[in-house]
């Protein structure tokens, strides 16, 4: 039984597209990582799935295409979101909130960019929702685009064809295929582990300057 409703479920996605499967896939991974709205869709167990797919035979186009495939739906669609933040972005995202689209969301990609900074880019394609907003929090930065797409086609390759080539590998594992539910469940506590280390190395650089400053304040008295 799946964790996910059916409409969401990879799986279920996947199985029943039929041959339009690999398009459907490059259109929710366009979807999530360019349009604002597609902030819910699936796309790390997407890829996952995917990837088990191809190597089960279920999608019959080989590896590298379905990778090379999906890395350009996910840059493709980091440059719409970023344009989408450059032109119509401010003025979206000082709407109310509404069913969909939640202030909550925007403020929390917003720093995470602002605390991160160019490298956002990458960590940002493995915690979803933040890979969303994140491209059109770029935009209304006005972040150097050349720098921004060449930190996103990185992000796209590492993301995109990693978890792809993954879910390829692993999918020859007998026990991993009857439990794909399971596997989507460590797939979104893998996707945290960048965030996870940063957090770490900002506190100890955080305890490390304190302790610096806290020497620098300490004055020995001269009798």
């Amino acid at each position: 039984m799946s964790i996910l409703p059916s409409w969401l479920d990879p799986e279920t996605i996947l199985r029943g597209m039929g041959g339009w499967a690999l398009a459907v896939l490059c259109l929710i991974i366009f979807a999530e990582c360019g349009l604002l709205v597609g902030f819910f869709l699936p796309g790390d167990s997407l890829l996952f799935v995917a990837g088990l797919f191809v190597a089960t035979g279920a999608i019959e186009t080989p590896l590298w295409a379905v990778c090379a495939l999906v890395t350009v739906c996910a840059f493709v669609g980091n440059v719409c979101g970023y344009w989408i933040g450059a032109k119509v972005g401010p003025t979206l995202f000082n709407k109310r909130d509404s069913k969909l689209f939640k202030r909550e969301y925007v403020d929390k990609t917003h720093e995470f960019f602002e605390k991160y900074g160019a490298r956002a880019v990458i960590m940002a394609r493995f915690v979803p929702i933040v890979r969303t907003f994140i491209t059109a929090i770029a935009g209304v930065g006005r972040m150097d685009a050349k720098k921004f797409f060449t930190f996103s086609a990185v992000g796209a390759v590492f993301w995109a064809s990693g978890v792809t080539v993954l879910g390829y590998f692993l999918g020859e594992i007998d026990f991993i295929e009857k439990n794909i539910d399971a596997m989507l469940v460590v797939i979104v506590l893998i996707s945290v582990i960048p965030i996870v280390i940063e957090i770490v190395k900002a506190r100890r650089e955080k305890k490390q300057t304190n302790r610096l400053a806290n020497e620098d304040t300490q004055v020995i008295p001269r009798f």
